[in-house]
């Protein structure tokens, strides 16, 4: 902005002081930085409301370990508590048995999954009841195991995909990640694909060797399984079958429809990435800097020129921005315009009375 007394840009605070100390009154490209430091930790007043900084990279996985725990303990709790139950109703239930404690865990999960193969069914009014209770918390949980389990696994592997792609190229940490960041669902999608495809694979030799299947009819049983079809003229029937579904059956469903969620998020981020190059490409118009003109003083600074742009494309909305000043403004207690050390320190005094 100009010299005169005219407004300065919104975070303008990103700015490098020598430059702009330098190019106050110039019109040369102003340079840009990343904020390398939070304020003197003794100017700082200790938080105990749980309002302080945005925790680091490493407690976000912290904290999504802690959300796997949560998830295991659900479906812990549901095989527990669905297996007692079955298990007591037993009698109830009709169709090719086994192991009664085997049983009752096959038909929690075939339950759970919404496989239903009809090999084991409800044979009274009680207990439809109790299979339509479990039914649907087995498939709330079911959506808490693609959003958290099976998502957090596919990570951990996302690295060594990477590198056994990579493998021939030399790249340095930067690009790496790099790497990552720029197509992370889509090495996704390849790594649940690997994961899905070996469990059709270990599941089709399972039938066929167990099961006693022949080839055609264990792919079919497995195809059916994954996708919760469930027809019900092949199914497991044995003792060491039922063992082995009742881990198989839980991960072949959820590594299908995780799949489909990557597949999902793949096509929403191409669609989006086509938007960020249009919007980057197209040429600006006075209609254009008029819109990204948000204090209304008839230039546009570097930081509303990039406000526009994410409004653009997408990534921010106008209640967005509206939310984001609210809490500038309050923060900025002696209004004059920035924030500083002091209005952090007032504004928390004034939180505290």
């Amino acid at each position: 902005m100009a010299c005169n007394g005219a407004k300065k840009p919104l975070l303008s605070g990103l700015v490098d002081s020598t430059s702009q100390r330098i190019d106050e009154c110039t019109p040369h490209r102003r340079r840009f930085r990343r904020v390398k430091s939070a304020p003197v930790t003794e100017l700082v007043p200790s938080d105990i409301s749980g309002n302080g900084p945005i925790p680091h990279y490493e407690s976000f996985f912290g904290g999504r370990h802690q959300s796997l725990k949560q998830v295991a303990v659900f479906l812990a709790v549901y095989l527990g508590l669905g297996t007692l139950c079955f298990y007591v109703v037993r009698d109830d239930i009709k169709g090719k048995k086994s192991n009664p404690i085997l049983d009752s865990i096959y038909f929690c999960i075939v339950t759970m999954t919404t496989v239903g193969y009809g090999d084991l069914v409800p044979d009274s009014a009680p207990v439809k009841l109790l299979a339509c209770v479990f039914v649907f918390t087995g498939m709330l949980l079911i959506g808490l195991i693609l959003s958290k389990a099976a998502d957090y696994l596919v990570e951990k592997q996302e690295i060594l995909l990477i590198k056994a792609l990579r493998m021939h190229q030399k790249l340095d940490p930067a690009a790496f990640h790099k790497e990552i960041e720029t197509n992370k669902v889509k090495y996704k999608c390849y790594l649940a694909i690997i994961i899905l495809s070996v469990l059709m694979l270990v599941g089709t030799i399972f039938l066929y060797m167990v099961e006693d299947l022949d080839i055609i009819d264990a792919f079919y049983c497995v195809c059916s399984t994954v996708t919760t079809l469930g027809y019900g003229d092949k199914s497991f029937s044995t003792v060491y079958g039922r063992m082995f579904a009742v881990c198989w059956i839980l991960t072949g469903t959820v590594a299908l429809g995780q799949l489909f969620l990557y597949i999902a998020e793949l096509f929403t981020e191409s669609r989006q990435r086509a938007l960020v190059n249009w919007v980057l490409t197209r040429r600006m118009t006075n209609l254009d800097l008029e819109a990204a003109d948000i204090d209304d003083d008839g230039v546009v600074g570097a930081a509303e020129f990039v406000v526009y742009k994410l409004k653009e494309m997408g990534k921010i909305s106008e209640e967005d921005i509206a939310l984001v000043m609210k809490e500038f403004e309050d923060l900025d207690v002696d209004q004059s315009g920035t924030l500083s050390a002091s209005d952090i320190m007032a504004q928390a005094a004034l939180t505290h009375k």
